[in-house]
């Protein structure tokens, strides 16, 4: 293991561009494992603000990547990564996939194929790969392969790296003569660790500035087996379980959609109440506490001092629509030694359970 970390502390640093970069949870996770971000692409003015107060010397383009113009980095950089915008392929909205504007996976290849890096990473919604858009994944599969990568993919849960959080993504890595290797799951069954519960993380008090969108009944529960699974209320927030990883942190909450801590512990009684076949209930729920952005942030695993700019519903957009940082950590690791050669039997790829910040 020493050996490893010598190795590690000893390579330089793989320059990369970061196309899509919002408010740069790739970009904070890479730079852990020696990523150096030289070039962000993001069109929003509230992320690009977000993404330059803690990657500071990246050139941030601010602009549509349809017109940028990446040759000038041939030749310089040894990765591009990023998250196309998803929503085309989101098992959610309107689905319009191929048809639709905001498909910018034609841009992201377009880039790779102009700059010919020796690697490239791809995340995306796991939507992508099922039902009549698995035929456009293949495609993209196709293209990769036609510039010269062996192309390797999965659909990872974050919560089995050590996320406080179940949120599945899609991950698409490319390499040049060789297939990426996933590190292997390090939390939950089979890993070394057991998941990282909410509990872990956040105080039972909270945190940052509160969320004052209150939660009401459904008129319609949608009944589960679990009291926390399910539609007992409004919108798509949910109540989180502490003693669990939280449900996916979502790119529009701010509102109802925000999930919510049951603090006079009422969920439970009222799942049991209509399991026993009782009516809905009308009107909002008491001691019902919506995450505020900065609990949503640390259960992204966002660092504890980050700033997100704009507004509150930017902030929260900015959020949930990122990589956690320490997933985006655990695939940068792994990336960078498979790239630098480094044998598998010596790396060490999962990270350490969360510890209690009850201090917060």
């Amino acid at each position: 293991m020493k050996d490893t970390v010598r190795m590690a502390l000893d390579m330089d640093p793989v320059p990369a561009i970061d196309i899509f970069a919002s408010a740069g949870g790739l970009t904070l996770g890479f730079k852990e494992a020696k990523i150096q971000t030289v070039c962000a692409v993001e069109i929003e003015k509230h992320r690009v603000a977000t993404f330059a107060r803690h990657t500071p010397t990246a050139n941030i383009l601010n602009e549509d990547v349809q017109r940028i113009d990446f040759s000038k980095y041939a030749g310089k950089v040894e990765l591009i990564y990023g998250g196309p915008p998803c929503q085309p392929f989101s098992s959610g909205g309107q689905q319009r996939a191929t048809r639709d504007e905001r498909n910018m996976i034609p841009a992201f290849i377009r880039a790779i194929a102009t700059v010919r890096p020796a690697a490239f990473f791809m995340e995306n919604v796991p939507g992508l790969v099922t039902g009549d858009r698995r035929a456009y994944f293949v495609k993209i599969l196709a293209e990769y392969r036609a510039l010269g990568y062996t192309v390797a993919w999965k659909v990872i849960n974050a919560a089995d790296y050590g996320v406080p959080q179940k949120r599945r993504r899609l991950f698409v890595v490319g390499l040049r003569g060789r297939e990426f290797s996933f590190p292997a799951p390090s939390h939950g069954p089979g890993g070394r660790f057991s998941h990282v519960a909410v509990r872990d993380v956040l105080p039972l008090h909270q945190i940052g500035d509160p969320n004052l969108s209150r939660v009401f009944y459904a008129k319609r529960p949608d009944l589960r087996p679990s009291c926390f699974d399910g539609h007992l209320f409004n919108g798509g927030g949910r109540p989180i379980d502490p003693s669990q990883p939280c449900h996916t942190i979502l790119a529009s909450a701010g509102g109802n959609k925000t999930h919510f801590f049951d603090d006079q512990q009422l969920v439970a009684e009222y799942h049991r109440h209509l399991l026993a076949g009782g009516d809905p209930r009308a009107g909002s729920l008491p001691g019902a506490r919506r995450l505020t952005v900065t609990e949503s942030a640390i259960i992204q695993t966002f660092p504890k001092d980050m700033v997100f700019m704009g507004p509150r519903s930017a902030q929260y957009h900015q959020v949930g629509d990122a990589v956690p940082p320490k997933l985006a950590a655990v695939m940068g690791r792994a990336l960078v030694w498979q790239l630098r050669g480094i044998a598998a039997d010596s790396r060490e790829e999962s990270i350490e359970p969360t510890q209690r910040r009850l201090a917060l």
